[in-house]
């Protein structure tokens, strides 16, 4: 028995234990524990309870306010910063100093937010700004290929195919509803007989349509009680017109409710209703119901308010519109006679009539409208004789003897000399006409037309276009000295006269004058008025923009006035001198560019530049000896110049005079020993085939110039000229050690390892060369193609994806890259390409390039002109353009194209 005995029995049970929880009988509750059901308006047990506490819902009220109002102190609602959730001392009164209290609290907390407004403003900025880049809208996502929409053309945009639709037959195609219009007569019958059918007989359809077999049909034989309603008198038959004169008479009803004829007033806006119409008249056949709604606006306008012109002008423009043309002229002669003041109705009645009506309109408006100066315009252009014309305005000018434009369309009409004395007339009339007095002075003789504006002066005084037609008279009649004095003449007279000196017009007059010819008149305008409201410390600068804006708009005698002026108040400026000679040079003759050089040489003789191009210009026009006068003379002036130097040398070697070149290059070895002089030097022996004396002047260059790389390369190649390979090998790693940032050094040292068969040894210089010089495209293009000149394909695609990497925007990297890709890929490469290097001139030199090869030519030569103009230096773009029109052109382009690069 003790064997069978369990050992938990009568020890004390663990912590936590629950009888009955393992098997799932936990404790529950049962109606026996808390008592039956009650309804609110039960009564409760207790018999002599005060009123409001009878009912059980009056308890259960109670309990729960007084649950309310226990605070909640369990600690589930305490928290460690903010305390508990409720307020500790909320049952107990509120007096003013806690009110006060709140108040102090509440004003830290908003002096603590403002503190804090900006930064955390700022973080939610960001945030939002984050959320918005991780998380973008589909509006977003799509808005680039929205963009590109714009770039769709209508073909593309038509060949898009159209989405099927998915729904059956019967969705696509619903069987709509067949019905039969039912004629007039069928419903008059139906009102004589007084019968109601809503189904048709199946005896119908049998035999054939509303046929009965009765003879009578569908009439009785008793006509009925009809009252007459819409029946017209006499018969059974509906009257359609009478229909639409009620439908007529109700929308006027309507239309003159919106209007209060109170006191005669109208509430009706005549402009709104025709701002209205203005989105209402069809232009190309519109809807008929806008046409029928601006028909009555506009008739509504006209009877609210008939002496409105723009009602009837719009309403006569609404029919014309609409064709009906005949009731537009009806209806803008009725408005010309509700409106016999208006030119604008008179006008608009010519325009709509024709030819012999339209001058009856126009005698009509004339009689109305003496003064109207465009109804007489009107009349003129109406006639087609040349004389009634004539006849037409000089009427004109009976009664309106100051109208200026009167007075122009007559004397167009007149001979040189009836023109002469018509505006003699003309400036009596209409004496402060700037435009009348000037038309009479080009017509005069040179004494009456000084006369002309001389009194044009005296009754327009602050005009100055008078003053400057004045002298432009005299540098016509050769009397270029009174030109100055008449421009200085007029700006005292203006000044006097309270015009202020715009110098911006003066200058825009100027230029006009130099279009017409008036040189003399455009450099004394410019002389002038160049310098008035200008400070002084930025005269040079205004100047100089003030010769380039002229040079744009082609006013070149402007721009060499401007030039002289500067040069006059600044003549030891170098920069001012040099921009002029730059303008000779572009826009002059050889003889003005040598008269200004020789000046510029005597301000500023240490400006060598200046002596250089004086030396040049003799040189291009043939002139070898003034040339050598001029450097020799530039030699005095600068005795140790390495560029004075340097000119000299080419000057007689590209006359083949090499031993004077000779003898300059010793000299100036022994003067100005420079870097450059002795390359010169060497490059000259090298030419001329003296080897051994080049390399005897190179050796001696390096003692004193062992940092300049380019003598380095020159000593490589001459020994590789001579097939000495170890010695040019040599020659180009002392070089590299001394210059090692020198790119040709290190190309043209990998270039020799792998003209000798060494690939691996110029792989490994290129690859050093890249670490010596990091993002180098030249040498990553280089390395590139050792690659493919190799044969690894493979290789120099992978080298190019990592030069990409590390020079992403290098033209010349992405040009190489794109014909290194198969063909089909290379379109695709080429808008690569240009989204990264858009205007690199080797880029669009693949892309011409890349279209040639297709037999785009148009294309093709449109890219080669984007290259030339955006690098017009580029001598590869120039030799590809040439062989392109060599092969597609024509005679007459090939020939532009080489003249062009040269």
């Amino acid at each position: 028995m003790n064997k069978k005995k369990k050992p938990f029995l009568g020890m004390p049970a663990p912590l936590g234990y629950v009888p009955g929880l393992g098997r799932g009988a936990t404790g529950f509750t049962t109606r026996s524990d808390i008592g039956p059901a009650r309804d609110a308006n039960d009564p409760v047990d207790d018999r002599h309870a005060p009123p409001g506490k009878r009912t059980v819902g009056d308890q259960m009220k109670k309990n729960q306010t007084a649950d309310d109002d226990d605070e909640d102190l369990n600690d589930t609602n305490y928290d460690e910063f903010n305390g508990y959730a409720g307020s500790l001392f909320s049952s107990g009164p509120y007096e003013k100093d806690d009110e006060e209290a709140d108040a102090i609290y509440a004003a830290l907390d908003k002096r603590m937010d403002e503190r804090r407004k900006e930064r955390r403003e700022q973080r939610e900025k960001e945030e939002i700004e984050k959320y918005r880049m991780e998380r973008p809208k589909i509006q977003q996502q799509f808005s680039d290929l929205k963009r590109k929409l714009a770039e769709v053309t209508e073909e593309e945009w038509l060949s898009i195919p159209e989405v099927g639709d998915a729904r059956n037959k019967r969705q696509r195609n619903p069987r709509y509803e067949k019905l039969t219009p039912v004629p007039d007569s069928f419903f008059a019958k139906h009102l004589q007989s007084g019968e109601n059918h809503t189904s048709v007989d199946p005896r119908q359809t049998q035999f054939g349509g509303l046929n009965t077999p009765y003879p009578g049909g569908l009439n009785t034989p008793y006509p009925g009680g009809m009252t007459p309603g819409l029946m017209t008198p006499g018969t059974g038959e509906l009257d359609m017109r009478k229909i639409g004169q009620a439908r007529n008479t109700l929308m006027d009803m309507r239309l003159s409710q919106v209007s209060d004829s109170v006191s005669g007033q109208t509430v009706v806006d005549p402009k709104g209703y025709l701002t209205d119409l203005n989105s209402m008249i069809p232009t190309h056949g519109g809807d008929i119901n806008d046409i029928k709604k601006a028909r009555l606006l506009l008739k509504s306008v006209r009877e609210t308010n008939p002496h409105h012109p723009p009602a009837w002008i719009a309403s006569a423009r609404l029919e014309e519109v609409t064709g009906k043309l005949q009731v537009a002229r009806n209806l803008i002669m009725k408005g010309t006679e509700m409106c016999p003041k208006s030119e604008d109705v008179w006008l608009e009645a010519a325009r709509l009539q024709p030819g012999d009506t339209a001058k009856a309109v126009v005698a009509q408006a004339v009689r109305h409208l003496p003064q109207s100066v465009r109804i007489y315009i009107r009349a003129a252009e109406l006639e087609t004789d040349i004389r009634a014309k004539k006849r037409v305005l000089r009427k004109a000018l009976e009664h309106v003897p100051n109208s200026v434009r009167l007075w122009k369309a007559a004397v167009e009409l007149e001979e040189p000399e009836d023109a002469r004395i018509m505006l003699s007339r003309a400036v009596e009339c209409c004496p402060t006409s700037v435009e009348l007095w000037l038309a009479l002075a080009r017509l005069e003789t040179y004494e009456n037309a000084r006369k002309v504006l001389n009194k044009a002066r005296e009754n327009i005084p602050t005009d100055r276009h008078i003053w400057i037609t004045a002298a432009k008279l005299e540098e016509a009649n050769g009397n270029t000295q009174m030109v100055e004095k008449i421009i200085d003449r007029a700006i005292t007279s203006l000044r006097a006269n309270g015009v202020e000196i715009n110098r911006e017009q003066w200058i825009q007059d100027a230029e006009e004058c130099d279009k017409a010819g008036s040189v003399a008149t455009c450099q004394a305008i410019m002389r002038a008025v160049i310098g008035i409201g200008i400070e002084e410390e930025d005269r040079k600068h205004t100047w100089m923009e003030d010769a380039d804006s002229c040079v744009a708009h082609n006013a070149l005698e402007c721009a060499r006035a401007i030039y002289a002026y500067a040069l006059q108040v600044f003549p030891s400026k170098k920069s001012v001198w040099l921009r002029a000679a730059y303008f000779e040079k572009n826009h002059g003759t050889r003889e003005s560019l040598e008269a200004l050089l020789q000046r510029a040489v005597a301000h500023c003789p240490k400006a060598e530049v200046l002596w250089l191009m004086g030396a040049k210009s003799k040189w291009l026009a043939g002139d070898v000896p003034a040339a050598r006068s001029i450097l020799a003379l530039a030699f005095q002036a600068n005795p140790n110049s390495e560029e004075i130097w340097l000119a000299a040398v080419k000057l007689e070697s590209e006359n083949n005079e090499y031993e004077r070149a000779r003898r300059l290059l010793a000299k100036a070895r022994s003067s100005a020993p420079t870097a450059r002089v002795f390359m010169k030097s060497v490059k000259l022996e090298w030419v001329l085939g003296n080897i051994a004396a080049a390399q005897e002047l190179c050796e001696e260059a390096l003692k004193h110039y062992e940092d300049f790389p380019k003598l380095w390369m020159m000593k490589g190649q001459i020994e590789e000229q001579k097939e000495l390979v170890e010695k040019a090998r040599e020659a180009y790693n002392q070089g590299l050690k001394k210059c090692p940032h020198s790119i040709p050094l290190w190309l043209l040292l990998s270039r020799l390892e792998e003209k000798v068969g060494q690939l691996t040894r110029a792989r490994a210089i290129l690859e050093k060369s890249r670490l010596k010089n990091p993002k180098n495209p030249d040498l990553w293009l280089e390395s590139v193609r050792l690659e493919y000149r190799a044969g690894l394909k493979n290789i120099a695609n992978t080298l190019m994806a990592k030069a990409l990497q590390e020079c992403p925007n290098s033209g010349i990297l992405w040009s190489e890259a794109i014909f290194l890709e198969a063909r089909p890929q290379r379109k695709t490469k080429s808008v690569d390409a240009l989204k990264k290097c858009e205007h690199d001139p080797h880029v669009l030199l693949a892309v011409a390039k890349l279209f040639w090869s297709e037999r785009k030519i148009t294309k093709a030569r449109e890219w080669f002109h984007r290259t030339v103009k955006i690098d017009s230096d580029l001598g590869d773009a120039w030799a590809f353009f040439y062989k392109f029109e060599l092969q597609h052109g024509t005679e007459v382009r090939t020939t532009r194209r080489g003249e062009e690069a040269l």
